[in-house]
């Protein structure tokens, strides 16, 4: 099947935007810091801290997002409760970015954005509806082919 792949696929890829994303914040804000320049009267010491901050943030928002996706594959059960509303803001998270790197970034960013996208949304579909075993027995109490399970008779007495 396919669910398990995806999942691990989901969660590599969130691990790796993860660290992507906390990689590249940190570095703006290092680079800011170095320039010493203003923008509009703020202060450049502030934007510094805030760019690594928000880079820290996001970067353990995927990270958590990825811890989801892997327990979903090792476990191979859907995402219930708080790690189901996880996947689906990174999902909604994703379509956003997906729309902002068309403008601001290029058509390659958005192809990413719009993968991940896609990947998450893939991944709560497949597991909408819990597998059933292969050998599990249908309702009527038939164990495959074989006649009707039913239970020993009950001893009489005299």
């Amino acid at each position: 099947m396919v669910r398990r792949p995806v999942a691990w696929i989901v969660a590599v890829v969130l691990f790796g935007e993860a660290f992507g994303v906390a990689a590249l914040n940190w570095f703006l804000g290092v680079v800011v810091d170095r320039q010493d320049m203003s923008l509009a009267g703020l202060d450049p010491h502030m934007m510094a801290m805030s760019s690594k901050i928000g880079g820290i943030v996001f970067g353990l928002y995927f990270a958590l997002c990825g811890l989801v996706a892997l327990l979903v594959a090792l476990r191979d059960r859907p995402p219930a409760g708080f790690g189901r509303l996880l996947l689906i803001s990174a999902a909604v998270v994703h379509g956003l970015l997906g729309a902002v790197t068309w403008g601001l970034v290029g058509w390659s960013a958005f192809l990413f954005m719009v993968l991940v996208l896609g990947l998450i949304v893939l991944l709560l579909m497949t597991y909408d509806h819990p597998a059933e075993p292969a050998d599990a027995a249908p309702e009527d109490g038939r164990g495959g082919d074989g006649p009707p399970v039913t239970a020993p008779p009950a001893p009489t007495t005299p």
